[in-house]
């Protein structure tokens, strides 16, 4: 099978018309993407954002005739072919196996390794993590995951209990699963995350360490260890759940945090965790803590 794929750069103000028009075409697929390098890091509650400048992404079947979507777009201002329209047909993929040929073997730290698949760990792995995404955020190619990552590495889990707040495929609490955590709470406020994490966590074996939950299905528990790779907003958000969670003598490991944002975050935890540690990778900050005995 074959796919049209057509791609409409607008400015703000003419999204909206670009999707309604589309809409109403039989589009298998619709995004809208930053087209000029002005991220929204973290819309408000209740916002849909846009950047300044927008590219609208519509996926067709490959027989999906272009002229008359290149006529509809004519009505829209500012647009004009080839400008601002380009189509481009591709055949079907094997999707799994570009994602394998992308991802490779990453080491953490000393000795746990995250390898796709059933592709070979290297014969110096002493922790390994089989993963697969699926259409969640964590594979441990963003520095905020890598931060986090090469933290658990370095730590000893033997019978300890741990909280995954924002899990998405899971692999935070699957790490520290297979470094030898007892228990394992994985929260996440998307299905398709809590989807991963199970089948990250049956790849792994570590399925009966590993409880998945949705936000609304999290009681008020207690851990040896909370980890939250989110954003800032919600991590100053939820710094009395997340603070109140961790045990007497506990760590709290929090990433997601752009560098310009640390300290505020740092702020909202100072009172329960005195003398937090900041680490930087790429402008993302890793922030940790012990609360005092």
């Amino acid at each position: 099978m074959s796919w049209l794929e057509l791609s409409v750069r607008v400015a703000r103000q003419n999204a909206p018309l670009v999707e309604s028009l589309l809409q109403n075409e039989p589009v298998l697929a619709l995004t809208l993407t930053d087209d000029a390098d002005d991220p929204v890091l973290e819309p408000g509650v209740g916002e849909t954002p846009l950047w300044p400048s927008v590219c609208v992404t519509a996926l067709f079947s490959g027989d999906t005739a272009v002229e008359p979507l290149a006529q509809l777009l004519s009505l829209v201002p500012g647009v004009d072919r080839p400008q601002h329209v380009t189509f481009r047909k591709f055949a079907d993929q094997q999707w799994e196996r570009t994602w394998l040929d992308r991802f490779q073997p990453m080491q953490f730290g000393a000795g746990l390794w995250i390898v796709p698949g059933e592709s070979e760990a290297p014969a110096s792995a002493t922790h390994i993590l089989r993963l697969d995404p699926g259409l969640a955020f964590g594979t441990g190619t963003h520095p905020t995951t890598h931060l986090c990552l090469e933290w658990i590495d370095s730590h000893d889990f033997t019978g300890q209990r741990v909280i995954d707040y924002g899990c998405g495929s899971g692999v935070l609490g699957i790490a520290a699963a297979i470094k030898g955590a007892a228990s394992v709470v994985c929260v996440d406020n998307d299905p398709q995350a809590l989807t991963a994490t199970d089948d990250n966590a049956e790849r792994n074996n570590v399925q009966k360490v590993i409880n998945s939950m949705l936000p609304g299905e999290f009681s008020t528990q207690r851990a040896d260890v909370v980890l939250a790779n989110i954003l800032a907003a919600p991590l100053i958000e939820l710094a009395p759940r997340l603070a109140g969670a961790v045990n007497a003598g506990g760590a709290l490991v929090l990433s997601g945090i752009l560098e310009e944002q640390a300290e505020e975050v740092r702020a909202a935890y100072l009172a329960d965790f005195p003398g937090m540690e900041v680490r930087v990778l790429d402008g993302w900050v890793l922030l940790t803590g012990t609360r005092p005995e």
